[in-house]
């Protein structure tokens, strides 16, 4: 592990988790890890020099260029963050280096957040951006999903409802860290002691959005029928992270289900650590890999 990881590792001990469970558990406690969140991230999280943004307000996101990426393909970036605290804005330094890293446009979609929009608000406009893709000449085959945390729940969801459909699938699918069970029984049980946040805390978060919904919902708890068609799959972790449980259960299922997906667990690494590729040399080195998988997949 590189000095640069063990520093950030230790000040998430010390000064990050007992910040986040400090925060009240409603509205304000939200607004004030979104506040909290987008000031760390803006100087930990710098976006790549030379990168253009270009807003889109129907369907709400972002696309961020790296110098040099190519329109023939794209990257389509669902961020995460509990379903209530990030953005794309937030995520532009991740999302700049993965535009970089893969050679192609990332669309970020800015789907809207609990507690003010709850289930399936976020996923309807997933899937809305999807299909505005669609619209704007891309292929399926052209499309790659990636995401983090919620953001790979999302990408999961996504997917699933398009096997559903029995309609072309994205060419593959790149997960940093997600979450695939939303109750986060599967990481207090199987999972370490996180440095960022709790098992309960997080599902607390969540329940923002999955509020009053039954946790069995087929979009919440996602299942891969056998034998479906599902797009290659790259999952990277932290092994420091209690989401290790949760991507180690992707990597079994997506397997069993006859499906092709490598899983990375990068040991002593946090939650997304990919988004401090500006300050970790391990961040580097794994978007480099996923950026490589990318181009492999479309």
């Amino acid at each position: 592990m590189s000095w640069q990881a063990r520093v950030l590792l230790a000040t998430a001990w010390v000064t990050a988790r007992p910040l986040i469970a400090a925060l009240p558990q409603n509205e304000t406690g939200v607004r004030l890890g979104r506040r909290g969140t987008a000031a760390t991230l803006a100087v930990l999280s710098p976006t790549l020099p030379g990168t253009t943004i270009t807003r889109v307000d129907e369907p709400r996101g972002e696309w961020v260029r790296a110098p040099g990426t190519s329109d023939d393909r794209v990257v389509f970036y669902l961020h995460g963050s509990a379903y209530t605290i990030c953005s794309a804005r937030t995520h532009r330094g991740l999302t700049s280096r993965l535009s970089a890293a893969s050679g192609m446009p990332v669309f970020a979609c800015d789907y809207r957040l609990a507690p003010s929009h709850r289930f399936p608000a976020a996923a309807d406009d997933v899937r809305a951006a999807y299909d505005w893709l669609l619209e704007q000449g891309y292929r399926p085959g052209q499309i790659v999903l990636a995401g983090d945390s919620a953001g790979g729940h999302l990408a999961m969801d996504l997917t699933c409802e398009l096997v559903k459909a029995g309609g072309p699938l994205p060419s593959g699918m790149a997960l940093f860290s997600p979450a695939i069970d939303l109750t986060f029984a599967l990481s207090a049980r199987r999972g370490p002691r996180d440095p960022l946040i709790s098992a309960a805390r997080a599902r607390r978060l969540v329940e923002h959005y999955t509020r009053d919904v039954d946790p069995t919902h087929p979009r919440l708890a996602l299942s891969i029928p056998a034998g479906c068609p599902w797009p290659p799959t790259l999952v990277q972790v932290g092994g420091a992270e209690m989401l290790v449980a949760d991507a180690e259960h992707i990597h079994q299922t997506v397997r069993a289900a006859g499906g092709d997906c490598e899983l990375q667990v990068w040991p002593s690494q946090g939650h997304v650590f990919q988004v401090f590729a500006a300050l970790l040399p391990e961040a580097r080195t794994a978007l480099a890999r996923a950026g490589e998988f990318i181009k492999e997949t479309s």
